[in-house]
């Protein structure tokens, strides 16, 4: 399965038990970065450019299912938690 990452107006859910914060996720990504070494010879990364990702597996952490993992709108998911608001 290759997921699509969340963005600002929608996020994962799992239909198996609806678990709506906890995932474990396995993603690939390459980067551009600017190393700085100090001069003991430490470095720190100063900035990071994604060039790509790519989701390869999310798991939800609590019933353990990587094929019931959806993507939903936020709104949907404040239905889901809050049946009150309906």
């Amino acid at each position: 399965m290759t997921a699509q990452i969340p963005n600002t107006t929608n996020r994962w859910r799992c239909g198996g038990c609806g678990n709506l914060t906890r995932f474990d996720v396995t993603r690939t990504r390459k980067t551009d970065e600017y190393w700085h070494f100090d001069l003991s010879g430490e470095p720190v990364i100063e900035s990071t450019d994604v060039k790509a990702e790519s989701v390869e597996t999310v798991t939800c952490r609590w019933c353990g299912r990587d094929d019931a993992i959806e993507l939903i709108d936020r709104n949907d998911a404040a239905v889901a938690e809050d049946p009150a608001k309906d």
